[in-house]
């Protein structure tokens, strides 16, 4: 099913499942099951800099008070990590290799996944530990990325990975989701897509950020929206 033309934006929606979320009522009614849920976000499509790391704000819901787990793969600047204070609530960093200076948080320096996946549940342990404080969907978190796990590791692995940190993040009734910066229809894509309950495409079209939404339970897809 394709929502068209006519969209109306929900306030909420849009600071807390990112935007541009379609008048329609089968889309509403999934939108809202997963933030009360629960839920995961694969986050794909060109290396556009800009258009992920608007998506990542809105999905970290950056405009209001939240609990933000950011994982950093690569040793870059990601987009998921901000300094603390630079936006409403509060942000915690895992860093995953070597990342040369010291990084704030916990750095992962192990070349094997195991430790990074324990590392981050004892982590999102620590943060919703007290579970009464958190509302669902408040507790936020940005993988950045999935690709240089995939060039040093096989699928298998990083699928285990994924495996466990997203049914971390639904246990908690949080809102995850993992940058892929390949196109939509990748092998890697594919084999992930059972873990997560909606694909995110991102594109810059003229100058201007945009994405997609397509619930994979739903069989639900949304047409480019603006960023």
């Amino acid at each position: 099913m394709l929502i068209r033309g006519g969209f109306q934006y929900y306030k909420r929606m849009r600071s807390d499942l990112g935007g541009g979320i379609p008048d329609g009522s089968a889309f509403s009614q999934a939108l809202a099951t997963l933030k009360r849920t629960g839920s995961n976000i694969v986050v794909v499509g060109e290396p556009d800099e800009a258009a992920h790391e608007a998506v990542c704000r809105r999905l970290l819901g950056a405009d209001a008070p939240r609990t933000r787990l950011t994982v950093r793969t690569d040793g870059d600047v990601t987009c998921g990590w901000r300094p603390p204070g630079d936006e409403a609530g509060e942000t915690h960093l895992v860093t995953y290799g070597d990342v040369g200076d010291e990084a704030p948080g916990t750095t992962v320096s192990s070349d094997l996944l195991g430790p990074l996946g324990q590392a981050v549940a004892d982590e999102i342990d620590a943060l919703t530990s007290d579970g009464e404080s958190l509302e669902p969907a408040e507790f936020r978190v940005c993988v950045d990325a999935l690709g240089p796990l995939f060039s040093e590791h096989d699928p298998e692995t990083v699928f285990r990975l994924v495996h466990v940190v997203t049914a971390r993040v639904r246990d908690v009734k949080g809102m995850g989701h993992f940058h892929l910066r390949v196109d939509p229809e990748d092998d890697h894509v594919k084999l992930l897509e059972p873990l997560f309950d909606a694909v995110v495409e991102v594109r810059s079209e003229e100058g201007q950020q945009q994405h997609r939404w397509r619930l994979l339970d739903q069989d639900i897809d949304s047409q480019w929206i603006d960023l």
